[in-house]
């Protein structure tokens, strides 16, 4: 019975015989299964001997040695090298070796199998997040496009706006420093009336023997 010798079994004597039976039943379906390629949760990264993540040239070298060296052919070399008492036991033994190690060989293939979806998985999903990643970096910059003439106007408006009021203060500037000419004209005007004032003071209140008067040009005086 299954278990350690110190447990305690509740099976009575009569029942050992149908034990026996169910037991040899369930261990039959579970061989078939096996011979059918039905597995349980079976790490095929372990089996192959390669670490998750692994890329597709390491999963092919892998299994390239493996085929190689568990070839279902090679399983029945080592018992030339064996001795046995009985032929018939040569027989059994070679056909066992033969069928563990097709057995071997199966698992290896589905291992295989079952890694590569894996790993064309991940690389399908890779290209898939590439692909996101260059249509959302083109729509970026479609958009940082379509956003930048707007921008330039504004510059080139500021620009112009710049422009003009540089030329204001320009023309400020020269209208303070240039007065108009009838600033100068009344200056011209008015030094002139204060020279003939002179002029005519001289000539008239001054007494001389024979006073001879000057003859002013009032025309040149009035502006």
């Amino acid at each position: 019975m299954p278990g350690p010798v110190w447990k305690r079994q509740s099976v009575q004597y009569r029942e050992i015989p149908g034990k026996l039976c169910s037991l040899a039943s369930k261990i039959q379906q579970l061989k078939q299964r096996v011979a059918a390629g039905e597995t349980g949760n079976v790490d095929y990264y372990a089996l192959i001997g390669l670490r998750r993540g692994c890329s597709r040239s390491e999963l092919e070298r892998a299994h390239l040695l493996l085929t190689l060296k568990h070839k279902p052919d090679k399983s029945s070399s080592f018992i030339d090298k064996c001795e046995f008492a009985d032929e018939k036991d040569v027989d059994s033994v070679r056909d066992r070796a033969r069928m563990s190690a097709l057995l071997l060989y199966r698992l290896i293939q589905k291992g295989y199998t079952n890694v590569m979806a894996t790993i064309l998985d991940e690389e399908s999903a890779e290209k898939q997040r590439k692909k996101a990643a260059a249509a959302l970096q083109a729509a970026v910059q479609t958009q940082q496009s379509t956003e930048q003439p707007p921008v330039v106007r504004v510059e080139a408006i500021q620009e112009v706006a710049s422009g003009n009021n540089n030329n204001n203060r320009i023309e400020k500037k020269a209208a303070v420093a240039s007065p108009p000419a009838s600033v100068f004209q009344g200056v011209f005007c008015r030094d002139l009336a204060a020279v003939g004032n002179l002029l005519s003071q001289t000539g008239y209140n001054h007494q001389m023997p024979m006073p001879i008067p000057i003859p002013v040009k009032y025309e040149a005086l009035s502006c």
